[in-house]
């Protein structure tokens, strides 16, 4: 590997492309999560083991990067998932091609420009997936993203690699050099990295939205609302009682303090609570309709599918 590229290329890389990698990587390492020690426990009545057993190896996700090329300038838009098959460290071609054929139709000016993966730094088996892309792409660019974190490190832990023919040993041989690139983002982007910079822990350590933010914000006004209430509640009751001597002014302005609470129930609170009622429900009945709709048609096009099949065989229509 050598230490920078020398073709002159400018890459720009939209955080469209990061989110996706990201968001892979995440879904494959979830589902590689080990069983916990009790779940251990139960089905193999050793617990102790399962607990100690060390973590398995973090998983490697590839796909490929799509996006346009002027010039000398590389701009990777989008990317999408590829199949992969360790044992032979190649791609399933017939799903890259189907996948290249769908993005064509919805962004006909966007082509393959190179893949991605992820892990600290490049493997050599990587070279092997980035020759095989050749046919598609003469000169592939290879991103990189590093998914340990690193609290110390301010930069992007993105790493983008062209490939350049060097002689080595007297024999010319493709290595990985490593490319500068800058963020480029637009109006959509913007939006959307803002709304998942507003992301902070909650106290189930799952990630809430500004929403939740904001309702927690709520929560805790009210519950200091309710603390001081409570203490002069408290103080009333001993003023009540003759413990502490009373105070006509404080007494005043508790007065005028309940007197705003019917104010509360007045007709329009009303109107305007059944309105944004309602509206919330009509919101949570389209989302309801939405994935219904959606799990129809994914359950249709595997219907056709089915029934396309049997027809080439035996000879029978579409089921729609």
């Amino acid at each position: 590997m050598a230490s920078s590229s020398s073709s002159g290329l400018t890459f720009k890389l939209h955080p469209l492309v990061i989110v996706n990698i990201s968001d892979h990587y995440t879904r494959v390492k979830s589902q590689m999560h080990p069983p916990t020690a009790a779940h251990a426990n139960n089905n193999n009545g050793n617990g102790a083991d399962a607990a100690t057993s060390p973590p398995p190896p973090a998983p490697r996700v590839y796909g490929c990067v799509i996006g346009v090329q002027r010039g000398r300038t590389v701009e990777i838009f989008n990317s999408f998932e590829l199949l992969y098959d360790p044992s032979t460290h190649s791609l399933d071609r017939s799903f890259l091609e189907k996948k290249q054929e769908l993005y064509k139709k919805v962004f006909p000016h966007f082509y393959i420009l190179g893949w991605y993966s992820t892990g600290s730094d490049a493997q050599e088996s990587d070279m092997h997936i980035h020759k095989a892309l050749m046919d598609i792409n003469e000169s592939p660019v290879y991103v990189l993203l590093n998914p340990s974190i690193n609290h110390a490190q301010k930069d992007l832990p993105v790493t983008i690699f062209e490939s350049e023919l060097h002689v080595i040993d007297g024999i010319p041989q493709l290595i990985f050099v490593r490319s500068s690139y800058t963020i480029e983002t637009v109006e959509a982007e913007r939006i959307s990295v803002d709304h998942v910079a507003h992301l902070k822990p909650s106290d189930g350590g799952s990630a809430a939205t500004q929403l939740a933010a904001h309702l927690t914000g709520i929560h805790s006004a009210i519950k200091m609302l309710n603390s001081r209430i409570r203490v002069l509640h408290h103080y009333l009751l001993a003023m009540q009682k003759g413990d502490i001597p009373s105070e006509n002014s404080l007494l005043r302005q508790v007065s005028s303090l309940l007197r705003r609470l019917p104010a509360i129930e007045s007709e329009k609170f009303q109107d305007d609570f059944l309105m944004e009622y309602n509206d919330t429900l009509l919101i949570t009945y389209l989302a309801m309709f939405t994935n219904c709709s959606s799990t129809m048609n994914e359950l249709v096009d595997k219907f056709n599918t089915a029934y396309d099949r049997h027809s080439r065989r035996g000879g029978r229509t579409a089921f729609m």
